[in-house]
């Protein structure tokens, strides 16, 4: 249903339910909260993907089943968390209604050409309710997301790409694959900072310039060590003109 599975130094998560287009019930949302649970304490990995078996993302909730409840970690029992260390989605097919909302929740998105994004519970009735409300307009911007929440309609992986809800668009089938070298990618760097510069980004956005200059600041002030090391490998020839980094 849920799987866990590590690659070198990336986690990957699997929602596998393919019958029911990885739909999300009870039992999975608490799989999932369980499994990023362990990500975050699984000291070997440095980067978490989430992705969907089958062709598929994720449809969102199982509005067959219908047993989905609320909690602290949100209904589909991850997405008023923050993970400690970066996130991808791996996006193959559809990525509608609170699959969406589970990809909005990651740092990066990596998409097949053929994936569709949407707020398709609106059909339905059916809330927003895992934060696709908040983090989409930080995402794409008010205006499109009001789009998106308001026609339900779906957005193809080159328009996604373009609106900057996708970060990088791959042949099909390639999603997984693109996510996972993205991710040993982030994990070549040193993870002290990796993590102190995505925690005081989250930190301060909302806030005035003033107080995100602030968090940034005491963000940073915690890992001079490593920025020392840094500099003496710098000085030593190390990473000259933008070496290591694609």
């Amino acid at each position: 249903m849920i799987d866990y599975e590590r690659h070198g130094s990336v986690a990957v998560i699997t929602i596998d339910r393919p019958e029911r287009r990885n739909a999300i019930d009870r039992e999975a949302a608490e799989r999932l909260g369980e499994a990023w649970e362990r990500f975050d304490a699984d000291d070997d990995v440095a980067v978490g993907v989430l992705t969907g078996a089958g062709g598929t993302f994720s449809a969102g909730a199982d509005l067959q089943a219908m047993d989905l409840e609320d909690g602290p970690e949100g209904y589909l029992g991850f997405t008023r968390t923050r993970a400690g260390k970066p996130t991808i989605a791996a996006v193959e097919g559809h990525c509608v209604a609170g699959g969406l909302e589970m990809a909005l929740w990651c740092d990066l998105r990596v998409a097949g050409e053929s994936s569709k994004f949407g707020c398709f519970e609106r059909r339905f009735g059916v809330p927003l309710v895992d934060g696709g409300t908040q983090r989409l307009p930080r995402v794409v911007g008010l205006g499109r997301a009001n789009e998106m929440i308001l026609t339900g309609r779906a957005v193809e992986a080159p328009e996604a790409h373009d609106w900057g809800l996708v970060n990088r668009v791959v042949a099909e089938g390639e999603a997984l694959d693109t996510a996972l070298a993205l991710g040993e990618s982030i994990a070549e760097f040193p993870q002290k900072t990796v993590r102190t510069d995505r925690a005081a980004t989250y930190d301060g956005i909302g806030e005035p310039l003033d107080a995100g200059l602030t968090i940034e600041a005491w963000h940073g002030s915690r890992v001079f060590d490593t920025a020392t090391e840094g500099a003496e490998r710098f000085a030593g020839g190390e990473g000259r003109g933008g070496a290591g980094v694609e």
